[in-house]
């Protein structure tokens, strides 16, 4: 098994369906995220041991950027050659993965986070399993209070 360790995306396609986002790889695969995003205003917090990714789009949401948070089953060089890009955090540890968009490490979960005014396009997370995915996008809240949490807990 070899190592493990960041690595920069490349811009993809993607394209917005009425039933989900599509982002194709640099490779000529596509992966397909199911479902109609939950918006979610202010810091969303995943549900433990998902696999998160997160993809930021352009201001046509033509094109974006897709990093997974904390997957360390691929290879290094497969993401590479997917364009896909990969962070790794420790617990309380924080990183950038696109300017305006935050990831932190949580424990088990992973804490996304998005400054809309720094982010001409849209945030979406998508965190999945093998019992199923679910589907977000950070919103910015109206009136400017953040108010509501991926998990629907209210703050």
């Amino acid at each position: 098994m070899g190592t493990h360790s960041d690595i920069s995306p490349d811009t993809l396609p993607v394209e917005l369906h009425e039933g989900g986002v599509q982002v194709e790889y640099t490779d000529g695969r596509a992966v397909f995220y199911h479902g109609v995003p939950t918006p979610v205003t202010g810091t969303l917090e995943t549900a433990p041991g998902k696999d998160v990714h997160v993809l930021v789009t352009d201001a046509a949401e033509s094109r974006g950027v897709l990093v997974y948070v904390n997957e360390r089953t691929t290879e290094d060089e497969i993401l590479a050659d997917s364009g896909v890009g990969r962070v790794l955090l420790g617990d309380g540890a924080e990183t950038a993965v696109f300017p305006g968009v935050t990831v932190r490490g949580a424990g088990m979960r992973v804490e996304v986070e998005a400054d809309h005014g720094a982010v001409d396009g849209r945030v979406f997370v998508f965190e999945e399993d093998p019992m199923g995915e679910r589907s977000y996008e950070l919103v910015a809240a109206e009136g400017g209070e953040d108010t509501e949490r991926g998990d629907g807990a209210a703050e």
